[in-house]
């Protein structure tokens, strides 16, 4: 039986792995600060809450279950999750960038020296569409996200920033310490068992709620002009395994091409129920004008790439989100 440790899976994209992973028969240990929230408990095999930007908890959960001693190898699989992050509304406010940079790079700065002292024989690393240079991706109709364009940097926001600062650090140790490592940029993944409320949702989440709890109007950040590609949570998990069972590094964008504005995003929860609201736009925090995969990469080295209609994921994530809210009731 082959083990993993996944880093992060008290979260939206963490729990769905553990998940997936149990499916396919690993043996699984989980960690985070939290437990699951949209989940009664996690899947995995073993669940640690602990705090990752203290050196002792990494080192602690690092040590696989059949592992006796330093000299022998690790978890067969590692996945690194674990951020400070959230929606648009945390991460472009500015009133985060601190601690987003300081708690995800001191994350990282221990997993990375851990993955190697404990001999993970392989570690993903989850970066984010975020770290694509600003001044690609001015026009809306046309960004730029070929992973090429990388350089030179020019993040939009200190959360992107620490990913590119956090893929090259788990570079350098593949160059210094031959760790195994994968690195995989997310764009916008979304579906059940997310965060839809609070100020840390990501806009699939967030129109949903609003359209189910309107009744005439829906408020917009912007324009609503803006655009970007939203990727269903079970291509992010094919992409995940596809890439830790290639022989491909990376970085690699896992997302989706179907762009959309965002207006056209709300008029696609609304067809849901037929629901028919005036769209008042307001002033609020927005990001880049434009953003979505660029799939080149991936279908040349994976020799696959993400097609799942973003309606159909929205749907499903939509009557989720509504029995959420009749439930709290």
């Amino acid at each position: 039986m082959k083990t993993a440790l996944v880093l992060g899976a008290g979260g939206f994209i963490g729990n769905h792995l553990v998940n997936r992973l149990k499916k396919e028969n690993y043996w699984v240990r989980g960690v985070d600060v939290k437990q699951p929230e949209y989940q009664e408990y996690s899947n995995a095999d073993d669940f640690i809450v602990g705090d990752l930007k203290k050196p002792s908890i990494v080192g602690s959960v690092f040590f696989a279950p059949e592992q006796h001693s330093l000299e022998e190898p690790g978890f067969d699989e590692v996945y690194q999750l674990a951020a400070d992050m959230g929606g648009a509304g945390y991460i472009f406010s500015g009133e985060n960038d601190a601690n987003v940079m300081h708690n995800s790079a001191l994350v990282n700065l221990n997993v990375a020296h851990a993955a190697v002292k404990y001999k993970a024989q392989k570690i993903f690393y989850s970066s984010s569409a975020c770290m694509y240079p600003e001044h690609n991706q001015l026009d809306p109709d046309n960004p730029n996200c070929e992973e090429s364009s990388a350089y030179p940097a020019d993040p939009d926001s200190e959360y992107g920033w620490e990913k590119l600062f956090s893929e090259r650090l788990y570079l350098a140790y593949k160059r210094n310490y031959g760790l195994n490592v994968r690195i995989a940029r997310f764009h916008n993944i979304f579906g059940p068992l997310g965060t839809w409320d609070g100020g840390k949702e990501k806009a699939p989440a967030a129109m949903c709620r609003k359209v189910i709890n309107a009744d005439k109007e829906i408020e917009i950040w912007g324009s609503g002009e803006q655009t970007r590609s939203f990727l269903y949570i079970d291509e992010c998990l094919e992409g995940i395994r596809r890439l830790m069972g290639s022989d491909f590094t990376g970085p690699v964008n896992i997302g989706s091409e179907e762009m959309v504005t965002i207006n056209q995003l709300v008029d696609y929860a609304c067809k849901i129920e037929n629901k028919k609201l005036i769209k008042n736009h307001i002033d609020g925090p927005l990001g880049v004008a434009g953003r979505n995969s660029d799939n080149k990469l991936i279908e040349s080295e994976l020799g696959w790439a993400p097609n799942y209609p973003l309606e159909a994921g929205l749907e499903k994530t939509y009557y989720w989100i509504k029995d959420q809210i009749e439930n709290s009731k």
